[in-house]
C-alpha cells in the first residue's frame, strides 16, 4: 500500500506543486508537537494555537490557489461561449468541432482542479487523524466546528463554495448544445433527464457525485461540500434510495413486535412468584423464571444480527413462532405440573426475541429525517409495552377450565400471549414488504460505470473513490502513511464482522464501553426491582397481584413522557447523523 506521502508526492500537477498541503512538514510538526510537549517546553494550549495557525495558512493556499483556478476556467468558458454564439450565427462543421475540444480541454482541466481539492481535503482529513490521534484529543471537533461556523474561514469558502458548481454547469450546458441539439431550443434545464453523451461530461458528473459524498470523519463536508449544497442531485438521490427502501407498515410492525416483546417480558411478573409456588417451588424461583427470557436473548441478539443481514422479513416470521411456542409451553406448565416446561418457555421466549432486528431495520431504512423519531417511537414502544405488561396482568384474574387447559392469573398471561403472536404473524404475512437490498448496490454500481465510461490518461486517476470517502482503500491508507503509524488497527479491519467476543471487544473505543456499562448497570437494576417486585412487596406491604400490577405499570409510564419530548422536540433540533 503507497503511503498517502508518497502518493501526494507522485499525484501532483507539477506546476501546482506550490499550491498543495505540505503534508511532510505537517506530520514533522506533530511529532515535533509530541516531543515538546513531553519534554514541557510547550503546554497543550500553545500547541493547540500554533498547529491551528499552521493549518488555517495552509488551507487559505489552497482556497486562493483554489479560486484563480476557478475564475481561470469560468474565463476560458466565457471566451468560448462568445465563439460558439458566432457559430449559432454562422454554422461551420469543423469550428464546431474545434470548438468542441476546446470545451473538453477545459473539463479535463477542471478534473485536474477537482483532483486538487481531492488531494488537499484527504491530506486535511489525515493530518486531523494524526494530530487527534498522538495526543488522544478531539482537536478535529474543535477546529471543523470552528471553521466551519465562522463567516470568514477559509474552510467553510472552501466547502460551501459553489464557483466550481457554476464551471460543471456552464461547461455541460455549453458541450450539450454542441452535440445532438444542435438547431433546437431546449437546452439541458428543459430535458434534465436527457443522458449527456460527451464522455468528458460523464467523468466530470461522476467526480461532482464522488464529491458530494460524507464521511463519518467529516460529516459536515459531506453536507457543505463544493459542488452541491442540501438540494444537489447527490443528496437528492440519496434521500430517493431512502424511501424506496421505507414502509410505513413495515416501520408499524416492527415497533408492534417491539411493544408486544416487552409486554411478554413483564405481564407474567406480578404473577409469576405465585406460579412458581403453585409447581411447587420457592417464590423466589420467579427470579430464573423471569431472568431467563433475558438470558435467552444475548443468543438470539447474535443469531438475529446475522440473519437481518440478509432479510428482515424472515426474522420476524421466525421470531413470531418461537414466541408463538414459548408462550404456549409457558401455559402449560400448570396443567403439567413441571417447572422445567415453565422455564423452557420462557427460554424460547428469549430465543425469540427480534429486537437486534428492530434495530437495524430502522437504522438501515428508515430515511434520515425522521429515524430520530423512529427511533424514539421504538423506545416508546418498549417503555408502553413494559407498562401494558404488568397492566394486563392486573386484568387477568380468572380462573376456568376449558377440557383439561386451566386458565388462570398464571397461566392467561402465556395464552394471551400466545394468542396476540399469532395474530402479529398473520399481519406480518400479509403486509410486511422486504426492503430492496439492491438499491444501494445498483446505485453505487451505475456511479461506479459512469465514472469509468471512458479512460482518458493518468487525469482521471484517483477520482474513482470519494473525494472525502471513507471507502476501504482510502481508509486503509490512513495506517500507512508514516512509519508512527504501524501500531494502529486498520480501519478496514474495524470495519470486518467481528468473529469472537475478544475481536468485538476490540471493536469498542471508550466511549462506547463507558455507554455499554451504564446501560448494563440501569437494566441490571431494573431487572433486580421488576424480578422481585412481586415477593417484596408481598413479603413488605402485604400487596396483592392486581396493586403490584398497577405499581409496575405506573413505573413503565414514566418514560413516555420522556421520549415524547425526544421524538416531537429534540429530533426536530438535531439533524440524525448516520
Amino acid at each position: 500500500m503507497v503511503r498517502f506521502g508518497k502518493k501526494l508526492t507522485a499525484d501532483q500537477v507539477p506546476e501546482w506543486r506550490g499550491y498543495y498541503i505540505n503534508y511532510k512538514l505537517m506530520k514533522k510538526k506533530v511529532k515535533q508537537y509530541g516531543q515538546q510537549l513531553q519534554q514541557g517546553e510547550k503546554d497543550r494550549r500553545r500547541v493547540l494555537k500554533d498547529f491551528s495557525k499552521m493549518l488555517d495558512d495552509q488551507i487559505e493556499t489552497i482556497v486562493l490557489f483554489l479560486l484563480e483556478q476557478q475564475g481561470r476556467l469560468a474565463s476560458r468558458i466565457e471566451k468560448l461561449g462568445k465563439q460558439r454564439a458566432i457559430l449559432a450565427e454562422q454554422p461551420d462543421i469543423s469550428a464546431i468541432a474545434e470548438l468542441r475540444e476546446a470545451y473538453r480541454e477545459v473539463g479535463l482541466d477542471l478534473i485536474k482542479l477537482l483532483k486538487f481539492v481531492d488531494l488537499n481535503a484527504t491530506g486535511i482529513r489525515k493530518i486531523l487523524k494524526k494530530f487527534d490521534k498522538r495526543f488522544s484529543y478531539r482537536f478535529t471537533d474543535y477546529y471543523v466546528s470552528s471553521r466551519s461556523n465562522h463567516p470568514y474561514s477559509q474552510l467553510q469558502q472552501v466547502f460551501k463554495h459553489v464557483g466550481v458548481g457554476a464551471v460543471v454547469g456552464a461547461l455541460s450546458r455549453n458541450l450539450a448544445d454542441l452535440q445532438e441539439r444542435q438547431g433546437s431550443y431546449l437546452s439541458i434545464y428543459d430535458q434534465p433527464a436527457s443522458a449527456l453523451k460527451d464522455p468528458i461530461i460523464d467523468m466530470i458528473n461522476s467526480s461532482v457525485d464522488k464529491l458530494t459524498r460524507s464521511t463519518n470523519f467529516l460529516r459536515f463536508l459531506g453536507q457543505h461540500a463544493l459542488i452541491a449544497q442540501e438540494e444537489s442531485p447527490s443528496t437528492a438521490g440519496e434521500e430517493e434510495i431512502e424511501d424506496q427502501k421505507y414502509h410505513f407498515v413495515s416501520l408499524m410492525l416492527n415497533l408492534v413486535n417491539t411493544f408486544l416483546y416487552m409486554v411478554n417480558t413483564y405481564i407474567i411478573v406480578p404473577t409469576a412468584d405465585d406460579y412458581s409456588v403453585s409447581l411447587g417451588a420457592a417464590s423466589t424461583v420467579c427470579g430464573v423464571v423471569i431472568g431467563s427470557m433475558a438470558v435467552a436473548q444475548v443468543f438470539s441478539s447474535v443469531y438475529f444480527s446475522a440473519w437481518s443481514n440478509k432479510s428482515y422479513f424472515k426474522p420476524l416470521v421466525f421470531s413470531s413462532i418461537v414466541l408463538f411456542l414459548g408462550n404456549v409451553c409457558y401455559a402449560m406448565a400448570y396443567d403439567t405440573k413441571s417447572l422445567t416446561v415453565l422455564i423452557v418457555g420462557r427460554l424460547l421466549c428469549g430465543l425469540g426475541s427480534a429486537r437486534a432486528v428492530n434495530r437495524r431495520y430502522i437504522s438501515d431504512c428508515v430515511p434520515a429525517r425522521i429515524r430520530m423519531q423512529a427511533s424514539a417511537g421504538f423506545v416508546s414502544a418498549s417503555a408502553l409495552g413494559m407498562a401494558c405488561g404488568p397492566a394486563l396482568a392486573g386484568l387477568l384474574q380468572w380462573r376456568f377450565k376449558i377440557y383439561m387447559v386451566t386458565f388462570s392469573q398464571s397461566t392467561l398471561p402465556g395464552w394471551l400471549m400466545a394468542v396476540a403472536w399469532l395474530v402479529y404473524l398473520v399481519w406480518l404475512c400479509i403486509s410486511f414488504k422486504e426492503p430492496n437490498r439492491a438499491t444501494e448496490a445498483d446505485d453505487t454500481q451505475h456511479n461506479r460505470a459512469s465514472g469509468q465510461s471512458v479512460d482518458i490518461g493518468q487525469v482521471e486517476n484517483g477520482l474513482a473513490q470519494p473525494l472525502l470517502g471513507d471507502s476501504e482503500s482510502k481508509q486503509n491508507e490512513d495506517d500507512d502513511d508514516d512509519e508512527e503509524d504501524d501500531s494502529e488497527e486498520s480501519p478496514q479491519d474495524s470495519r470486518k464482522p467481528a468473529t469472537s467476543i475478544g475481536s468485538a471487544y476490540r471493536l469498542l473505543t471508550p466511549s462506547v464501553k463507558v455507554q455499554l456499562l451504564i446501560y448494563f448497570m440501569l437494566k441490571y437494576a431494573m431487572e433486580i426491582l421488576l424480578s422481585e417486585s412481586s415477593v417484596i412487596t408481598n413479603h413488605y406491604f402485604n400487596w396483592n397481584t392486581s396493586s403490584v400490577a398497577i405499581f409496575l405499570a405506573i413505573l413503565g409510564l414514566t418514560v413516555l413522557p420522556i421520549n415524547a419530548v425526544v421524538g416531537t422536540y429534540i429530533s426536530n433540533m438535531f439533524e440524525d447523523s448516520c
